[in-house]
């Protein structure tokens, strides 16, 4: 279950109206879930037997987690949990895999900043997902999102891996691996589907 287009919109702005009373860095995350959520709705709308509404929601809640504040996995953790408790399990889905393009909690780019039992918990239900369309597509859209529109994938990934000094080849190949997927599935390049790379 998902929420409507409306109320994931509200849930939103609520989130980041709480993240920049907590924040230190007033980061642009939500601009980075809206394109995420344009980007995932304007490939659904091509790709035969995907909804590109319930695309859009899914991109644009995807980073919910950061309502509560600047971190790393405590942001998959958080969103996961949020979107539970609402009863939204498909969005909770989409919080709990968007980073995960290679299926491995160690797979993770960034700090472990929640309690070891949460990181166990959280690994048992990464594994324990099978991976549907929507997983993938919100992943790939995670990639090509900026706060300001479509970035070249190779460049964000390159910027993550100057800010973490890491960022696993495995992953890196997954993300083009997922461009190539639904890039034939929707019979047309990436960014002539999204706009053009800012």
């Amino acid at each position: 279950m998902i929420p409507t287009r409306q109320e994931a919109e509200r849930l939103l702005l609520e989130a980041k109206a709480h993240y920049d009373e907590v924040s230190a860095i007033h980061g642009h995350w939500d601009g980075h879930s809206r394109t995420a959520a344009r980007c995932a709705e304007a490939i659904a709308a091509r790709c035969p037997g995907l909804d590109a509404d319930k695309a859009y929601v899914l991109g644009l809640l995807h980073d919910i987690g950061r309502r509560w504040g600047d971190g790393h996995l405590r942001h998959v953790w958080y969103g996961w949990k949020y979107m539970d408790e609402l009863g939204y399990d498909e969005a909770a889905r989409i919080c709990l895999t968007h980073s995960f393009q290679i299926q491995r909690l160690d797979a993770y780019i960034g700090q472990f900043d929640i309690p070891p039992e949460a990181v166990d918990e959280l690994g048992g239900a990464l594994a324990a997902v099978t991976y549907d369309d929507y997983d993938r597509l919100i992943q790939l859209c995670d990639t090509l999102a900026g706060p300001d529109g479509p970035v070249d994938m190779a460049a964000r990934m390159e910027d993550v891996r100057r800010r973490y000094s890491a960022y696993p080849q495995d992953k890196w190949d997954k993300n083009f691996e997922l461009r190539r997927t639904f890039e034939q599935w929707a019979g047309a390049d990436i960014y002539a589907i999204v706009g053009a790379p800012a």
